[in-house]
């Protein structure tokens, strides 16, 4: 179903509050400020420990905000009195959300007259929720893309205001995909900001039948399961970069997989057990999978250890054919 969005006209740059919290928001922000948009505020996620040394970090859309001198926000809750009055006192007319990692009470989405409108990074109804970009790699998809909806209470259910897809080339990870959908996202962004404030743009309804949920990442979806096909483990390991890798166990190390490549079924016994070691070259480490495929092991990184080329890696671990990598360390 396709309506008509009925809005107020508006002969000024609307006042927009934005929220997001990482780099794909960051990009987003720039875009904004760049064309110079009135943005009132930003609203970021608390500062939170990261990486290995659980070190208190700032979000990128912190920096950001810190450095172009814009009023920032990091409230707990989003339903706090004293955030939400803060917020009424700004007057925002139009609310962006890029990546910002919580759900929008009803009292924050009917605050801006123009609402609240998402950049999502799929190609909704596919892929709602926390990890689209990942979720579809990880998937095997070959195309991608930003949609643009109006936010409303049920997660990522909005009608639709514009969309922009992108292939996936088979050896692209999610760094590289994220990075190009928030250039296209923020491009798209300003193109549909005048139809949408002079009410003029048009919305179009998702249909509920083709909607597909994109779960969180945790660490234990990278763990790898040998009876996959070479391309179910490849896809794996780019959907995982760069966090939180997929992982294996040879003997009692736990590996990290950076980079891998599917390789011809030329060396595989269909009696070998998936997981085996094949062949060993300076460069390859080639093991066996589930069906008739085979993957080759590119950039590796051992537990304690910077990720390295299977050449330098094999320079200080011995890996010979007939080694096991397996789900669990040996015991």
């Amino acid at each position: 179903m396709v309506s008509k969005v009925k809005l107020r006209d508006s002969s000024v740059c609307p006042r927009i509050v934005f929220f997001g919290t990482p780099k794909f928001a960051f990009t987003c922000l720039e875009y904004l400020i760049d064309k110079g948009h009135n943005v009132v505020a930003v609203v970021t996620q608390p500062d939170r420990p990261r990486g290995r040394g659980q070190k208190i970090e700032e979000s990128p859309v912190k920096g950001v905000s810190r450095a172009r001198g814009l009023r920032l926000l990091q409230p707990e809750r989003l339903c706090d009195s004293y955030f939400l009055s803060t917020l009424e006192v700004l007057q925002p007319e139009l609310g962006v959300i890029a990546a910002y990692g919580k759900i929008l009470p009803q009292a924050l989405l009917s605050l801006p007259k123009f609402g609240i409108i998402n950049v999502h990074t799929s190609l909704l109804p596919k892929y709602r929720g926390a990890a689209p970009i990942q979720r579809a790699i990880i998937a095997g998809e070959t195309e991608t893309g930003v949609t643009i909806m109006r936010v409303v209470p049920e997660l990522d259910a909005g009608p639709i205001l514009a969309t922009r897809s992108r292939r996936i080339d088979t050896h692209e990870t999610s760094t590289q995909v994220e990075h190009d959908l928030a250039c296209l996202g923020g491009n798209l962004l300003l193109e549909i900001l005048p139809a949408l404030i002079t009410g003029t743009l048009r919305e179009t309804s998702q249909d509920e039948r083709l909607a597909t949920y994109a779960q969180m990442i945790t660490k234990s979806d990278g763990l790898i399961d040998w009876n996959m096909t070479s391309s179910q483990i490849h896809n794996l390991v780019r959907g995982l970069y760069p966090w939180p890798h997929a992982y294996t166990f040879i003997g009692n190390t736990r590996l990290r997989l950076w980079r891998t490549n599917v390789t011809s079924p030329s060396l595989k016994n269909e009696n070998e057990r998936p997981g085996t070691v094949l062949k060993v070259t300076n460069d390859q480490i080639q093991i066996a999978t589930g069906g008739s495929g085979e993957i080759a092991l590119l950039e590796i990184q051992a537990a304690g250890r910077r990720a390295m080329n299977t050449r330098d890696f094999l320079a200080g671990h011995q890996v010979k054919p007939g080694m096991i990598f397996s789900m669990t360390p040996s015991r």
